[in-house]
């Protein structure tokens, strides 16, 4: 399909969608666009606990590739959703995320597929493939993140030295927290209170913050975080909260540490110069640590990207359309 070179491909509907078992209580919403017969690419998205969204299906070449989407647990149309207090939290790991990409894959009956993704879905990306390398074509990833508990420190404390004000806010939030450190943590702990007054207090606070550190960035429409819908919200902090807590499971530096099990599959990194939710350093060390990646950096450019990061995605999909 014919498109200008900054401009994304028109939306189109998937053909096909449903709900998949994966366990433990949980139905993972999944569907499926474009080309039955095309590529095969995996959106993965990030947060964790944002969803997917119609608007990722624009990157890809409806006519070249089979494009699949799905809500991780807890979030989007996945059920039972995490803005439920009685939503157990319990089997919602990376290992169980990796487990449900795995038996998509499988329930679709895909051999290999593309992975796009950035934010927390580039951490996901590199989890999965690193354990399941022979079942990933290529990536594609904006914004990268590895999750490593220092880029966590520096998006929930080491950020507020360039927004003071919000990050006292954001401090204030949670008066209990055993000292800066333990901040994500206070608010995990909160999300899992009985109080709907405070999870929804620890809701906004949390969002609050995560705009400021976006409020240098040029979007359109609400702010990112405090502009979704109630639920939505909640889920989102309350999945975050809680993998971030937790490291998301990882150990310190273990994604770049062990990129070299990525070897032979192509990756492009594509990641603003000023992004300061996760800043370049992540993908300026993966892209050493992995001989088939290129970096991207885009000059001006935040963690929401823009036309320069939009051009290259697409450049990158459609040039792995072919192969």
């Amino acid at each position: 399909m014919d498109r200008k070179p900054d401009e994304k491909y028109p939306l189109f509907e998937p053909y096909d969608q449903g709900m998949l078992d994966v366990g433990d209580g949980h139905l993972v919403y999944w569907e499926v666009c474009g080309n039955p017969d095309g590529k095969p690419a995996l959106v993965v998205h990030g947060g964790p606990g944002s969803g997917c969204g119609a608007h990722t299906r624009q990157y890809f070449d409806p006519d070249r590739y089979r494009v699949v989407l799905f809500d991780q647990r807890g979030c989007g149309r996945s059920t039972p959703h995490a803005s439920d207090p009685a939503a157990d939290m319990q089997h919602n790991t990376t290992a169980h995320l990796i487990a449900d990409m795995e038996r998509l894959r499988v329930h679709l009956g895909i051999g290999k597929w593309l992975l796009y993704g950035g934010s927390w879905g580039s951490t996901l990306i590199l989890a999965y493939t690193e354990e399941h390398p022979e079942r990933v074509s290529e990536i594609v990833i904006p914004a990268v993140t590895t999750t490593r508990r220092s880029e966590i420190d520096w998006l929930y404390r080491g950020a507020g030295q360039i927004f003071p004000e919000a990050w006292d806010l954001f401090r204030a939030g949670v008066p209990e927290a055993a000292g800066d450190s333990d901040l994500v943590a206070a608010y995990a702990r909160r999300m899992e209170s009985p109080d709907a007054a405070v999870r929804a207090k620890a809701t906004a606070d949390w969002c609050a913050w995560e705009d400021a550190v976006l409020s240098q960035e040029t979007y359109t429409g609400p702010p990112p975080y405090s502009g979704r819908p109630g639920k939505a919200q909640q889920a989102l902090v309350r999945i975050c909260s809680h993998y971030f807590s937790h490291g998301a499971w990882l150990e310190e530096g273990q994604l770049i540490r062990n990129a070299g099990r990525l070897a032979g599959i192509p990756g492009v990194l594509v990641h603003g110069r000023f992004d300061l939710g996760g800043p370049l350093t992540t993908a300026w060390e993966l892209a050493k640590a992995w001989p088939d990646a290129e970096l991207t950096v885009i000059d001006g450019a935040g963690h929401l990207g823009g036309p320069s990061t939009t051009r290259a995605v697409l450049d990158a999909l459609d040039r792995f359309a072919a192969q």
